[in-house]
């Protein structure tokens, strides 16, 4: 094997780059701030590679092969890797395919006889930033260190500019999000405020929920989408009359049908932002089926109903029975939970029923107060997901 001068011309002023090894009198000798790599199994031309390109202001540091290369590069932040590609034990081209893989944001340059260019076009293909043929000027080595660590420059700024643009319109999703959920409950709450028997009720049902949710052991995450759905569950009455709303006395069979219908307005209504929230749209839709299958809209029995509906459901109905309505006088908290014990398996489920009556053992403090309003939020994981992306390069 050759002593590896030879892959070096002579460069503009006679001299080869092995007689550089005094302090750095190179024109481009300013620090570049560049950080780079030299791998090479050839020890004379790695030492007169490294001592040259140090010459020219880089800070650099070399390696023997490509394993001790990888293991420079996962303790120690480096520009550009400069690399052999016929090497033993891991060639240049697997060494690159490992950076590429590993350290995406590294620049690698290839170094290639002439005969090998058309395995350094591929090493192209694979993701080098460029080749460079021997033998070769260190003043064509010094440009392309400069284009690669620029090039990487550009292509860093370019992630960094689409992360933040990312972040932007993700922040701006989710304030679109947080205006519709406040409308919703503006939506709500003025649909209350214009019924003294049911003002609040929403408020104190989101309550209620997640104390039950809890004490079931959900996440917070999970509570959050139970009191959310809880306080929304009657948004679809927007769409109901009044007159039939506010009724005096018993309703008929097809007035009953009709309210009911407010479960389907509401999902609805819901749908555009939580589609992929079907936690609180199914509680929004399902909160008035029965366990034994004869609820609305759609006659599910059982676990066909999803989990949060079932819950809202119970203390839905506990804080209707507890309340003044147009259409009787209110019950008293232990007829109430008399009545929801009394229907717990066929209506309402057993075990959330008990949960229930679990957490408020001390049954002077039902009905509770109405909470203050607060304004809901989907929970992080979930916030944003209706929101369309631009995808990051």
């Amino acid at each position: 094997m050759s002593d590896g001068r030879s892959y070096i011309e002579r460069s503009s002023t006679g001299k080869r780059a092995s007689e550089k090894a005094r302090p750095p009198t190179h024109p481009c000798a300013a620090a570049t701030g560049i950080k780079c790599l030299v791998v090479d199994d050839h020890p004379t031309l790695r030492s007169a590679l490294l001592g040259s390109l140090r010459a020219l202001g880089h800070d650099c540091i070399a390696a023997s092969s490509g394993r001790q290369a990888l293991g420079i590069l996962d303790s120690t932040d480096i520009d550009v890797v400069l690399s052999d590609v016929r090497m033993p034990e891991m060639n240049g081209i697997e060494l690159l395919e490992r950076v590429r893989r590993v350290y995406p944001d590294v620049a690698v340059i290839m170094i290639t006889g002439v005969s090998d260019v058309e395995t350094a076009v591929g090493c192209l293909r694979r993701g080098a930033y460029d080749y460079i043929a021997k033998p070769f000027q260190l003043e064509e080595v010094h440009a392309r260190v400069l284009q690669a660590a620029e090039k990487r420059r550009l292509v860093l700024e370019n992630q960094r500019y689409q992360r933040r643009l990312t972040e932007l319109v993700q922040q701006q999703g989710l304030r679109i999000e947080e205006l519709f959920l406040e409308g919703i409950q503006s939506i709500v709450h003025a649909l209350e405020a214009k019924d003294q028997y049911t003002q609040g009720h929403s408020t104190r049902v989101a309550a209620y929920a997640g104390a039950v949710a809890r004490r079931l052991g959900f996440e917070e995450d999970e509570v959050q989408l139970v009191e959310l759905g809880a306080e929304l569950h009657d948004v679809g009455k927007i769409g109901v009359s009044e007159a039939i709303l506010n009724k005096q006395g018993a309703l008929s069979e097809e007035e009953y049908r009709y309210i009911m219908q407010h479960t389907v307005i509401g999902a609805r209504i819901m749908a555009p932002l939580l589609r992929d929230v079907p936690a609180v749209l199914g509680t929004v839709r399902s909160h008035h089926e029965r366990m034994d299958g004869r609820g609305l809209p759609d006659g599910l029995k059982g676990e066909e109903i999803p989990l949060n509906a079932r819950l809202v459901s119970v203390v839905d109905a506990f804080d209707a029975m507890t309340t003044v309505r147009s259409y009787r006088p209110s019950m008293s908290p232990d007829t109430a939970l008399r009545e929801l014990s009394a229907n717990s398996g066929a209506q309402f489920d057993q075990t959330i029923v008990a949960t229930f009556v679990a957490a408020y053992p001390e049954i002077g403090i039902l009905p509770i107060a109405t909470p203050r309003r607060a304004w809901r939020r989907l929970p992080r994981r979930l916030a944003g997901a209706g929101i369309a992306v631009p995808a990051t390069g």
